[in-house]
């Protein structure tokens, strides 16, 4: 057996195992790819559809670096935005509030001292049912952004950090204050087109994929949502980013495995010093553990080696990824130049299966061992 055939196994086991109906994996060495296949069903309802290399999955919150930081870090090279900014300063709603002191470093670090999570697509699903048309408007980030002005802080700014999608939402309209766009559109702009990054994309509101070349049967479907009363394809899993039309700072973008490759390259590039849209003296900072929270993991919105760590137990401490709820992640070693995305709708047709999580650390050692030389 070679050492693909052991990878190949070991996804195929994970799919007989029911750890995702189907997924995609792609590993890159030294800048090629050595492995990029399919496993699996894309859809297991109202009938199977066998997974392919070029589905399209729900990334969730693997938008927070691919879209959020990335913006970030791309308008503070051109001075458009500090580390050291209050957010109340591009966010004017929040001044006078506990939140509106904590600045852009805090929420990239999730150390701003929010809670991680609110059901605010509770209240404005109620409000829609009143106002129809209230869900995904304007209106409803308005909505959202004063909710978490009304929020007390859990631990002084800078002194923990707690994973918080409210704290990623507030850093998406930051962007969008700053630019007049979402992140990811910023993103396609400066940066995605420059690299092929395509597709990594929000669903449009009413269900309109941005290409008509792109045909829904190419998109993972995720959950059968009790909320929504659907199952779920070609609309965002994530609730609240739902509620906000679809397009948010915390989760949103979908894309395939080859696109997430594309941006992840550019990200290694720029470490490297090579020639990227990125600049390296960023780079470098974004993706380096901020030792000054205690106990935290966390580089500048990207996350870092820490046992236990889904990455395993092989890759390097300079390694930088993230995760995304409905199956998805992405890691990074620049020591070795390895990438490793893993795209998967685990979320297929229930949110309940979390057997994902013993089974990424094992994927990542087996494709250290056997396909990095």
């Amino acid at each position: 057996m070679g050492h693909s055939d052991s990878v190949d196994k070991a996804m195929q086991a994970a799919v007989d195992a029911h750890v995702f109906p189907g997924a995609v994996l792609l590993v890159r060495v030294n800048g090629t790819i050595v492995h990029h296949q399919a496993y699996g069903q894309t859809s297991l309802i109202p009938q199977r559809e066998p997974a392919q290399p070029d589905t399209i999955y729900d990334l969730a919150s693997l938008t927070k670096p691919l879209a959020t930081v990335t913006a970030v870090l791309d308008l503070m090279a051109e001075g458009k935005l500090r580390l050291d900014d209050p957010v109340a300063s591009h966010l004017g709603e929040l001044r006078g509030t506990a939140v509106g002191d904590v600045t852009v470093f805090h929420l990239l670090t999730h150390s701003s001292g929010l809670p991680w999570w609110r059901p605010f697509y509770q209240r404005i699903g109620e409000r829609d049912r009143a106002e129809p048309g209230f869900l995904g408007s304007e209106a409803a980030k308005d909505f959202v952004l004063a909710e978490i002005g009304r929020e007390a802080l859990e631990t002084k700014p800078g002194a923990k950090s707690v994973y918080s999608d409210l704290g990623f939402i507030l850093l998406g309209l930051t962007v969008e204050r700053v630019t007049g766009a979402p992140a990811a559109a910023h993103c396609r702009a400066r940066i995605y087109q420059k690299i092929s990054a395509e597709p990594l994309f929000y669903f449009q509101k009413d269900g309109r994929l941005p290409w008509g070349d792109i045909q829904k049967t190419r998109v993972a479907p995720t959950e059968q949502d009790p909320w929504r009363g659907r199952m779920l394809r070609g609309e965002v899993h994530d609730e609240n980013a739902y509620a906000l039309g679809g397009i948010a700072g915390h989760s949103g973008l979908v894309g395939t495995a080859r696109a997430v490759a594309a941006l992840s390259g550019t990200w290694l590039d720029a470490y490297h010093g090579r020639p990227s849209p990125l600049p390296v003296e960023w780079v470098r900072r974004f993706v380096t553990r901020q030792e000054q929270i205690p106990g935290s993991s966390w580089a500048l919105g990207w996350d870092t080696p820490s046992a236990p760590s889904s990455s395993g137990t092989k890759f390097s401490p300079q390694s930088f990824g993230h995760l995304g709820f409905t199956g998805t992640s992405l890691w990074v070693d620049p020591e070795r130049e390895l990438e490793v995305v893993l795209l998967s709708n685990r979320v297929h047709p229930t949110r309940e299966n979390q057997a994902i999580r013993q089974f990424r650390p094992r994927l990542h050692d087996l494709v250290v061992d056997m396909l990095v030389t």
